[in-house]
């Protein structure tokens, strides 16, 4: 075997490792997660931040990688056939193959061979390394892509620029790629990680209860006025202590029945506060330590009304119905099991909170 041979037979190996880490890197940076990518660099990876660049950059690196891909196909074409043409002529010769056919023998064999080769060693197995392994693929990959990006600018310009020239032509807008996805996508994705095992059953749950916070009313959890336990606003000391005891919860609306025929909720109180001043012999009327208390329709999403008690720091509100009178009372323990489960403390019941 000539050294022209030998050659050859490198510049192909070559020329299809390079197609390898062309397909290799186009799937990884399709598949990695750049929320992933932006913890390695708070880790302080340094790779990580080449591959943001790169993933950031997807449409163009995208093209890098499809002008890697055909300028190496086009060179093992070229290479190809006039190797194995040289390799096998002692053999056709021997055969006394017609010269006219050895041209076609050796273009069908390397043909043949190159694109078995080329299949499975440069598509095939990096792109199912790539799918698998995407985020170490990336990390790999990527410093040498960004690169030949750099190298090759000139040349991926004009080839994006023609690209969106002739889709202009047929009023074909280029867009750029929708990383969003849909609440159903998103459902299919948490349900598809399930069963890979990515999450578990319980993560799973609280995924589908916060997707169901858009489609529950307050309504669907509240504790109604049947069961709640007041106090009311001229009750005595002893008498709430008795009921403070009694139920033990931190919280308690506050009723005024002399506000109207049915009277009306004026607020809650935090026994913890009032009793920590009664024990510092801080003394003084129950509505020193009232505070007021929001109130929200019963058809109101859960959603909503959990934003709003999160951004006013309430712990309890009253629920309304059309006509203004309280039909119950909702808790943020009541809206935060709709995402955890149930919360149970040492003693059960129903409540304050």
């Amino acid at each position: 075997m000539d050294g022209m041979i030998t050659l050859n037979l490198f510049l192909i190996v070559i020329f299809i490792l390079l197609t390898a880490f062309f397909v290799g890197a186009e799937f990884a940076i399709l598949k990695v997660r750049m929320s992933r990518i932006d913890q390695l660099i708070a880790e302080g990876n340094k790779k990580a931040k080449i591959a943001k660049k790169v993933v950031e950059g997807l449409d163009y690196y995208l093209s890098a990688c499809q002008l890697g891909i055909t300028i190496t196909a086009l060179v093992l074409g070229a290479l190809g056939e006039p190797t194995v043409q040289k390799i096998l002529e002692p053999v056709f010769v021997e055969l006394n193959v017609p010269a006219a056919m050895i041209t076609v023998l050796s273009y069908a064999i390397a043909l043949s061979v190159v694109s078995l080769l080329h299949v499975v060693i440069g598509e095939l197995a990096p792109k199912t390394l790539a799918i698998q392994y995407a985020e170490k693929m990336t990390l790999l990959l990527a410093p040498p892509l960004y690169w030949f990006g750099k190298v090759t600018s000139p040349f991926i310009t004009v080839l994006n620029g023609s690209a969106r020239l002739l889709l202009k032509t047929f009023g074909v807008r280029p867009s750029g790629h929708d990383t969003a996805h849909s609440e159903e996508e998103l459902k299919l994705i948490v349900a598809q990680s399930y069963e890979g095992g990515a999450i578990n059953r319980t993560e799973l749950d609280y995924l589908k209860n916060i997707f169901a916070f858009d489609e529950r009313e307050l309504k669907d959890i509240m504790i109604p006025a049947s069961r709640m336990i007041t106090l009311e606003r001229h009750q005595s000391l002893d008498s709430m202590v008795t009921v403070i005891d009694r139920y033990e919860y931190t919280r308690y609306p506050v009723h005024d029945r002399t506000k109207g025929d049915a009277g009306q909720f004026i607020g809650f109180i935090n026994t913890k506060e009032m009793m920590t001043a009664i024990a510092a012999g801080r003394k003084g009327d129950i509505k020193d330590y009232i505070h007021d208390i929001p109130r929200f329709k019963q058809t109101a999403s859960i959603k909503e009304v959990f934003l709003k008690m999160q951004q006013s720091r309430t712990h309890m509100a009253v629920v309304t119905d059309s006509t203004g009178k309280t039909v119950g009372l909702v808790t943020m323990e009541d809206i935060l099991t709709e995402i955890v489960g149930e919360i149970r403390d040492e003693v059960d019941g129903v409540v304050g909170t």
